[in-house]
């Protein structure tokens, strides 16, 4: 949680940027920019508040079931750390249970916990598959992200329908290419 102190000092860095950037801090419509900025700051990088045991809070539960379990379209927003411009988008996330299944809200918490840091999608993507793989032990873990990043469509090269893809698989994933196979034509059978 960012602090009195550090909520004042990003306040003042915002109206040092709306200056640099020739505006007026005081117009009206701008006059409650810094505090509005900083809160939206406060929030969008709560995950550095947050840890893993936490957001799990005991949902491990002891299941025999050895079937592949997906879930998919779970939306994520995240701030990219090179421009600090939003991106956004969906992951899909699989993994074989070995003896135990985790609460199925438990896994759109632990994708917000990373999102909600300065990241790259790279990262982001094996963050998630790690943290699964840690506290599962399953047989496999599999993570697909697609997301549309900002810092690509409003500056730079400007290209509004572009969309990056990125995976992590471990375990029966990475090692069996049945299983792979199965996996990606399970959640390409959703998109159809």
């Amino acid at each position: 949680m960012i602090d009195t102190d550090d909520m004042s000092a990003i306040e003042k860095s915002i109206k040092t940027i709306l200056t640099s950037i020739q505006e007026d801090p005081e117009r009206e419509g701008l006059l409650d920019t810094p505090k509005r900025v900083a809160q939206s700051y406060q929030f969008l990088t709560s995950g550095y508040d947050t840890n893993l045991e936490e957001i799990v809070n005991g949902a491990i539960f002891q299941e025999g079931n050895k079937g592949m379990v997906i879930v998919q379209d779970i939306e994520l927003y995240s701030l990219c750390e090179h421009h600090m411009l939003p991106f956004f988008g969906k992951a899909c996330v699989a993994y074989i249970p070995d003896k135990k299944i985790i609460g199925l809200s438990k896994i759109p918490r632990i994708i917000d916990m990373y999102a909600r840091r300065l990241q790259v999608q790279e990262r982001l993507t094996d963050q998630i598959s790690q943290a699964l793989w840690q506290i599962l032990n399953p047989k496999g873990v599999a993570v697909v992200i697609q997301a549309k990043h900002l810092c690509m469509m409003m500056r730079g090269v400007e290209k509004q329908n572009s969309f990056m893809t990125t995976s992590s698989v471990l375990g029966e994933f990475h090692d069996s290419q049945p299983t792979r196979m199965e996996f990606l034509e399970l959640i390409q059978k959703k998109n159809q």
